[in-house]
């Protein structure tokens, strides 16, 4: 086992950019002040880790910023996520700390959660309750009520973006694809945003003016994934997860989507065939009758129809419904940390050992 790296602290310079800081003590500039403990994720901006503060023993996330490929200095990605963590706080959205530059690189010090959502579905040790699955699924509708009253678009909205810890408290990560967006007036976006299970049909069908609606269809996928602990919508490509989605929630029309037909790709992907919705009878093994309408209103296909995040938390489910919410408290039990990237590489190990074992002598 290798020791753990030690970073110095943030520079002058970066302290004026912090949003909260670290219970650094005034004279610990020159000194190290957070031991990198392991790496817990990568994605497309950069890696992170988790790491411990070496005065207070917090822990914290470390988001190492890419820099090789940047020649007109700081990313603008990065500087468009600083700027939305900088004017968000709400308990349901993952908090940044400070800024810290050492030695030419760039890290964004987080808040630390010791788990993300498709993780903790894949561990084996703590079963959620459905109570539990309830105060996931508000948690997650709270985080997004409040960006979107914010007028924030997260765009990414996946398992791996969204956090817990251990006392069952849910926070929306890594806001790299986020945008504000105009209440008032609708922006041309691009398309190429949201990961391909998550992404709602209107993206699919080349559609480039959206708003929030689109983190909707990525938190109706979530919902069920709570339940059914997989991703639902699994294609392979575009068109691929186009047919997914038709055979599980039938083949939109123009009666239940007014417009589908004038979407920019609709005339290249045309259905083929016209399927019913089966959803009610695949999910209702899983989901409540009040579970399965809440669902089925996230994952309306009309954009316009679609339920908004405050709509959905005044939904019968929540309001109605036994039974009541309760955090999941029990994940303090579990043994190690459970995220994606842990998760994915030890797949890995288990496949190629599989490979290995059965390779000819």
């Amino acid at each position: 086992m290798q020791p753990p790296t030690t970073l110095p602290s943030a520079s002058r310079k970066a302290e004026s950019t912090s949003t909260a800081r670290v219970d650094e003590p005034a004279n610990l500039n020159s000194k190290d002040l957070y031991q990198i403990v392991s790496q817990v994720g990568e994605g497309t901006f950069g890696k992170v880790y988790k790491a411990r503060n070496v005065i207070s023993g917090m822990n914290v996330a470390l988001k190492k910023i890419r820099m090789e490929q940047e020649r007109d200095g700081f990313p603008v990605t990065a500087m468009r996520e600083i700027k939305l963590l900088q004017s968000l706080q709400h308990n349901n959205v993952i908090r940044l700390y400070e800024m810290m530059v050492s030695q030419g690189q760039v890290h964004m010090v987080f808040q630390y959660m010791d788990h993300d959502l498709t993780g903790v579905l894949g561990q084996s040790q703590f079963t959620f309750s459905d109570a539990n699955l309830k105060s996931l699924c508000r948690q997650m509708l709270a985080g997004l009520a409040y960006l979107h009253h914010k007028g924030v678009i997260h765009r990414d909205i996946k398992g791996s973006n969204i956090l817990i810890n251990n006392r069952g408290e849910l926070k929306l990560a890594d806001f790299g694809l986020a945008r504000f967006f105009n209440k008032r007036r609708r922006t041309d976006y691009t398309n190429r945003v949201i990961t391909l299970w998550y992404r709602p049909p209107e993206l699919l069908l080349g559609g480039t003016v959206y708003g929030p609606e689109v983190d909707m269809w990525s938190a109706g996928c979530i919902m069920l994934e709570l339940f059914t602990k997989k991703p639902v919508f699994q294609g392979a490509d575009e068109i691929n997860q186009l047919d997914v989605l038709y055979k599980i929630l039938g083949t939109p029309t123009s009666q239940i989507w007014p417009g589908v037909t004038d979407m920019p790709w609709y005339e290249l992907v045309r259905p083929k065939e016209v399927l019913r919705n089966r959803f009610r009878e695949m999910f209702n093994k899983w989901l409540s009758p009040c579970g399965l309408d809440l669902a089925e209103g996230l994952l309306t296909y009309d954009p316009a129809k679609r339920l908004t995040a405050a709509d959905a938390l005044k939904s019968p489910y929540f309001m109605i419904e036994k039974p009541e919410e309760q955090m999941p408290q029990g994940l303090s039990s579990l043994e190690g940390e459970w995220h994606e990237f842990e998760h994915k590489r030890e797949r890995e190990k288990k496949k190629k050992k599989r490979a290995e074992g059965g390779a000819p002598q």
